[in-house]
């Protein structure tokens, strides 16, 4: 099967966990001590991701200078978009209760929170597509760990959708569009920058990292910890311990 291919099939299976998410948070009324355990084990997982498969690979790559520039550079151009999306009402995505307005409250907050899911979904998927590079075979440990992710961010997101009032056609075709795009971005990931030296290759990985790591700090963290209870720290920490155990059997 061609590279590119197979990049395309990991990235929207790993994005079609949102639609899962999604559909649990839309269509169940799921507790939201409930929401903030599932988000709170996401976030333990891309944790763990970003550290040991991310960031790791790309010191291991290139070395520390182009790991930090890009790691730098993720976090801020991800700050960045989000604080504009965040003036536009796409500032509660991923927040299961009543913070995300309705577009009566808001205008044009639908636009910002489909843009927001992409801000979120994208480097992820890249990083799928870049992990296939040089004939190496796809990171199991970084598909599972978006895939487990998404859940939880699908959930949370659609609980508060649908609190706002926004329709489930909304909802449902917001979701499956971010899962199509994951794809596309995996394979623009395989593809654009297959050709890209090593140090351009660690940049970018070291770049997707800093960006997720940006969002686990500003949208599931935030999320994991509305409703806290006592059990939160040590669910971020089986899911931290989840994906570091994938990542040492694979």
């Amino acid at each position: 099967m061609p590279g590119w291919l197979q990049a395309g099939g990991w990235g929207l299976l790993a994005g079609s966990a949102l639609l899962i998410g999604a559909a649990v948070g839309y269509l169940a009324k799921v507790p939201q001590k409930v929401i903030a355990s599932v988000m709170a084990f996401g976030a333990g997982v891309l944790l763990s991701a970003v550290a040991f498969e991310l960031i790791a690979e790309a010191h291991e790559r290139a070395g520390l200078t182009p790991t930090v520039l890009g790691a730098v550079a993720g976090a801020v151009i991800y700050t960045g978009c989000n604080v504009l999306l965040a003036r536009r009402g796409a500032r509660h995505r991923k927040r299961s209760g009543q913070q995300q307005p309705s577009e009566q409250q808001q205008g044009g907050s639908g636009t910002a929170l489909a843009l927001g899911a992409l801000l979120d979904g994208i480097p992820e998927s890249i990083v799928i597509g870049t992990s296939l590079l040089g004939g190496g075979a796809i990171s199991v440990v970084t598909v599972v760990a978006v895939f487990i992710s998404n859940v939880p961010e699908g959930l949370s997101s659609a609980a508060g959708m649908r609190n706002a009032h926004r329709s489930g056609r909304y909802v449902f075709g917001l979701w499956a569009g971010i899962a199509l795009i994951s794809g596309l971005a995996a394979v623009l990931g395989y593809t654009v920058l297959g050709s890209a030296p090593a140090a351009v290759l660690a940049a970018i990985t070291a770049l997707a990292g800093g960006a997720i790591l940006s969002m686990i700090a500003d949208t599931m963290i935030p999320e994991a910890f509305e409703d806290a209870h006592l059990l939160i720290g040590l669910i971020t920490v089986a899911g931290f311990l989840v994906a570091f155990a994938l990542s040492h059997a694979a």
